[in-house]
């Protein structure tokens, strides 16, 4: 190899270091992000199976209940979907995008914890009705039937752009959306007795 070229193949080994060093940094950060909505999944699992015994022991009854491994399977694979694209495709945070999806999450994850205090006990990830109860009108209801339902359909598009991962965000999305029209159709006719669409 002539001298020159080999200069030119070590200068771009020193150009390139940084930058894999740069990507190996923001792919952990994102991760550790990742992680932390995880762990914050995890605490709305728990909540959610204490929920249930207690409306449970009010007399109420779960419903639909055949499209909850779905579920459980759709929001698992959206975190390992999301860690193997990060950690094995090309992908990089996008600036401005970055700053959106940050605010678009922190946003979505608001209206889902206001939205969970506002049903008290009566929140779930399973869809669990008690008989003679009204549908709560307070907080996000007043306005939005299906609140954390829309912070979620936020969090999963909006999460995986922070990192650039748009595969994870369009895959996820498209899935959850076919999900959530059979979703809200049971849960619709569990709170109110019909199909509202």
């Amino acid at each position: 190899m002539p001298t020159s070229t080999a200069a030119a193949v070590g200068n771009l080994g020193d150009v390139l270091q940084p930058i894999a060093a740069a990507s190996q940094s923001t792919r952990s950060a994102f991760l550790m992000i990742v992680a932390a909505v995880a762990l914050e999944r995890l605490f709305e699992v728990w909540l959610s199976r204490r929920n249930t015994r207690r409306v449970l022991a009010r007399g109420g009854r779960e419903v639909g209940a055949g499209h909850y491994p779905v579920m459980v399977l759709l929001h698992t694979g959206f975190f390992v979907a999301l860690v193997l694209e990060v950690w094995l495709l090309p992908t990089w945070p996008q600036g401005w995008l970055t700053l959106v999806s940050v605010g678009a999450v922190a946003l979505s994850m608001s209206l889902r914890y206001w939205a969970i205090l506002s049903l008290g006990d009566r929140w779930n990830t399973r869809v669990v009705s008690e008989p003679g109860r009204p549908a709560v009108a307070r907080g996000p209801y007043r306005w939005l039937r299906h609140p954390n339902y829309v912070a979620v359909v936020v969090e999963l598009f909006a999460l995986p752009l922070i990192h650039g991962a748009w595969r994870t965000a369009v895959a996820v999305t498209v899935a959850n959306a076919v999900l959530l029209r059979h979703r809200i159709r049971v849960e619709e006719q569990a709170v109110y007795g019909t199909d509202h669409e």
